[in-house]
């Protein structure tokens, strides 16, 4: 036990013996007695200076996702926590492992309406995993040994702890002790084997079954033991949006990515299944479409660490509360070894009309303006599907869940059930830190880019290595899709005037370049590529490009449109 330190101190001693090496953040007046305590900390903890809080949050998702770790942020009070609201609910809805310390005015003005002072635990409490104010320095600690344990154990997800200054101020006896027990909370389920034994059954018995599996797979590590599932029932794979790189693109068992702008097969099989197994996703509105149409012929097996998914969208079958690792290893060991040849081909055989209808037009236009498709499709070639690829969220979003090969697990970095447009750039800086000898490539709308584009700036200043390519069809696009569709193509505000991206690239050091012709695609995605320092790639693409197939909202997966 150490005597007599700060608690700003304490904050600093706590973070190095939880392994924290990286944190983002932004100084302010309530969180600066934290930042002072820092200053002597340079050798143990890198701290990087994001240009808006936002970012500090997004940069720490992206750094929790290719590190496996807890990211980890600082935000001053007022302003500088509530900027961090929108990637608190980000990191809660995609279960992304975050501690946020946010400084907070002296404990005896709180509900005074001091400067700079809101009620940050009120506002984060509905997007966080858990929060708290820390008022005393001998506190701070126990407090921060359980939000790391809260973020990271069970289904992980975003932790918020607020220090008062005095508490910052205050001297106390230092002792960290990290945790790994709370009473009432229970983060590994304890799994009921006849609920598996029932699995068993349905499956072994069923002629048509279908595995959907989605991030908790990536989150619990749990990716051999799905090959050896799926190899040794021969049932046919699809992957959610936030699950792509959970199974092998080129395995004979995959069939394609589910939802909105999923592939075809996947989404009408879905409603021609005998038996669903699903593994780590929660049937979102984007997978099942008309809920009341989805999948109504199927028994239903779900499993998931959080009981809160089970039945709360579908009615399932089964039930099986479990982490995904320790649910597969059971499932394994009882599965009977089959195959299910004329079912996977009908899945093929589903496949070659979207391949026809969508696919090859998609990436071989016939006309002389680049789209989306063929520029990720061929950066999916260039870097074997290896690369970590961050996006952020419109139709390139789409176009990337569909066109790149997630070939390399943890390589799929995206907002997926918040949907936040800004979220790539500083997600990118994240998820390089958090894995430095990866490529990282952050491919970003026109519309997003614009959202965080200050964070070229922290680029600038910490020599971050990624690769921005910016895919401009000067349109917020997915709302121009929709307006096309569903408006009568009523245009409303959706066309948007943009910068010289280039200029303003250069004006932060970064090398930048421009492209509106095939001809110079794959030259230019090998500059980007090879280039040793940030690049960034501006590729003009065709204005109105729809991205198809795509379940329109209300209707059923099987009313899926090619066109």
């Amino acid at each position: 036990m150490e005597k007599e330190i700060r608690g700003a101190e304490a904050v600093i001693k706590s973070l190095v013996a939880e392994g924290v090496h990286t944190i983002f953040g932004y100084p302010g007046g309530a969180i600066m007695p934290i930042y002072d305590a820092l200053y002597d900390y340079k050798e143990e903890i890198n701290h990087i200076l994001v240009r808006h809080e936002q970012g500090a949050i997004h940069a720490a998702q992206g750094f929790a996702r290719t590190s496996e770790t807890c990211g980890v942020c600082f935000a001053t009070s007022g302003p500088g926590a509530t900027n961090l609201i929108t990637g608190l609910a980000d990191a809660m809805i995609d279960s992304t492992p975050v501690v946020c310390i946010t400084g907070q005015v002296a404990s005896h003005l709180l509900g005074t309406d001091a400067f700079q002072e809101t009620d940050v635990i009120g506002i984060s409490m509905p997007v966080t995993k858990w929060n708290t104010q820390v008022k005393r320095a001998e506190d701070i600690p126990a407090v921060l040994a359980k939000a790391f344990f809260i973020a990271r154990s069970g289904r992980p997800g975003p932790v918020l702890v607020d220090i008062t200054k005095d508490a910052q101020f205050g001297m106390m006896d230092f002792n960290y002790v990290p945790c790994n027990d709370i009473r009432s909370y229970f983060p590994n389920p304890v799994i009921n084997v006849s609920k598996i034994d029932a699995a068993i059954k349905l499956i072994n018995e069923s002629k048509k079954p279908y595995l959907l599996v989605g991030q908790g797979i990536t989150l619990s590590n749990a990716e051999q033991e799905l090959v050896e599932f799926a190899e040794k029932s021969g049932i046919p794979v699809a992957s959610t949006l936030l699950g792509l790189g959970a199974f092998p693109p080129d395995h004979p068992l995959y069939v394609g990515y589910l939802g909105m702008h999923g592939n075809y097969a996947p989404n009408i099989k879905t409603n021609e299944c005998d038996v669903l197994i699903a593994i780590g996703m929660r049937f979102d509105d984007r997978v099942t479409g008309d809920v009341s149409r989805y999948a109504k012929q199927a028994k239903i097996i779900h499993i998931d660490i959080d009981f809160a998914e089970l039945n709360k969208i579908v009615t399932n079958e089964v039930s099986i509360h479990a982490d995904a690792k320790d649910a597969l290893l059971l499932l394994n060991s009882k599965v009977e070894k089959r195959s299910h040849d004329a079912w996977i081909q009908e899945f093929r055989d589903a496949e070659k009309l979207e391949v026809e209808a969508v696919i090859e037009d998609a990436i071989h236009p016939k006309h002389d303006r680049l789209q989306m498709a063929e520029v990720v499709n061929m950066l999916s070639e260039k870097t074997d599907g290896k690369a970590i690829i961050v996006t952020d969220v419109g139709q390139h979003q789409m176009v990337t869940s569909r066109y790149y090969q997630y070939k390399a697990q943890n390589t799929n970095i995206t907002s997926g059930g918040l949907g936040t447009m800004g979220f790539a750039l500083p997600a990118a800086i994240g998820a390089k830190l958090g894995n430095p000898s990866k490529t990282v490539v952050a491919i970003i709308g026109d519309g997003g880019f614009q959202m965080t584009i200050q964070e070229l700036g922290t680029i600038l200043q910490f020599k971050i290595d990624i690769k921005i390519l910016i895919l401009n069809n000067n349109f917020l696009g997915m709302v121009r899709q929709w307006q096309e569709m569903f408006f009568e193509k009523r245009y409303s505000f959706t066309d948007i005037v943009n910068p010289n991206f280039t200029q303003i690239a250069k004006g932060y050091d970064i090398e930048a370049r421009k492209i509106d012709q095939r001809t110079e695609l794959s030259e230019a995605l090998d500059v980007m590529l090879t280039s040793k320092a940030a690049y960034l790639l501006e590729a003009v693409v065709e204005q109105e490009e729809n991205v198809f197939p795509m379940v329109a909202t209300g209707a059923s997966v099987s009313e899926i449109r090619l066109n």
